[in-house]
């Protein structure tokens, strides 16, 4: 009984996946949800099995995260880089899957390593549906907008359509008050033409008497003219006369040249002051001004001085 017993514990944890021949090293994961995963569910590398779960349980002061013990054979070197991948196959089974990576830094027995959580069937499914349902949403947005349009665009043709309708209405009214206008019309112009060839003919007489009139007026003033240039030749002979007979100043400042000998005079002596204002600007600058009796003195000084200098050449 104690064999039988004995070989049942054995098998039963052999089935489970127990391996007593062969040596394991105990590793940790945290997950934030492991989604139903047992203990005894395998641990896969590349679909080969190399360890199971052997412990879960719940990190209450760690918000309630899931540690779960794993059981790996010790062949298996394991990095820092390592990770333990949460997966579910398509009939909901879960594993977990090792991804070793590159072992810069090998991990020691008791080690936690890195977690992951594989996408399932149905999150590639949603991500993968999620742009495409956006799409067609916005799609259906435009398509709806389109219809709104198309509304809006058929009831402003059905008012159009209406507004047609009555249009050859409104025209055939208009083109008969057109001819009653027209008819009126012509009937005025016509009679303003008679009017107007009637008051022609009556005007007739009229313009030639102005016609007359201009002509009068035109030899009344060239007549004025002809009369006020004679006056004026008169006038001017009359005044040439009075110049030519000699008892005038006019004819003075003609034929005298007094005004001229005056002139002449008046200029030299302007010459002779602006001489000796340039030689002795003292004689007008002073403060004072100079007496008479010392201008005096000044130029007799100045003529001996220059006589002096004759004598001396």
């Amino acid at each position: 009984m104690a064999a039988a017993i004995a070989l049942l514990y054995f098998g039963f944890n052999f089935l489970k996946g127990i391996d007593f021949f062969s040596t394991t090293n105990k590793y940790y994961v945290i997950y934030d949800n492991i989604d139903q995963l047992a203990v005894s569910n395998p641990v896969l590398i590349n679909g080969f099995a190399v360890g199971r779960v052997n412990h879960i349980s719940i990190m209450q002061k760690r918000q309630n995260k899931v540690l779960v013990e794993l059981m790996i054979d010790s062949d298996i070197q394991l990095g820092d880089s390592s990770k333990a991948i949460l997966n579910s196959d398509f009939l909901g089974g879960k594993s977990i899957l090792l991804a070793i990576g590159k072992v810069t830094k090998p991990l020691e027995p008791n080690d936690t390593l890195h977690a992951e959580v594989a996408k399932g069937m149905l999150d590639v499914l949603s991500e993968t549906a999620t742009p495409v349902a956006d799409n067609l949403q916005t799609t259906l947005r435009k398509f709806n907008l389109i219809l709104d349009n198309l509304t809006k665009n058929s009831q402003q043709l059905d008012n159009i359509f209406l507004k047609l309708s009555t249009t050859p209405d409104i025209l055939n009214k208009t083109i008969v008050t057109a001819n009653g206008s027209v008819e009126d019309l012509t009937l005025s112009f016509k009679a303003v033409a008679e009017n107007l060839n009637g008051t022609l003919t009556e005007l007739k007489p009229a313009i030639e008497n102005f016609k007359v009139l201009s002509d009068s007026l035109k030899r009344l003033e060239l007549n004025k003219t002809v009369i006020t240039a004679k006056e004026t030749l008169t006038k001017l002979n009359e005044t040439l006369d009075k110049v030519g007979k000699g008892d005038n100043t006019v004819n003075k400042l003609l034929t005298e040249d007094s005004l001229y000998v005056n002139l002449n005079r008046l200029l030299m002596s302007l010459d002779t002051l602006a001489q000796h204002f340039d030689n002795n600007p003292n004689h007008f600058m002073a403060p004072l001004g100079k007496s008479k009796k010392k201008v005096d003195r000044d130029r007799r000084k100045e003529a001996e001085e220059r006589k002096a200098a004759q004598q001396k050449k």
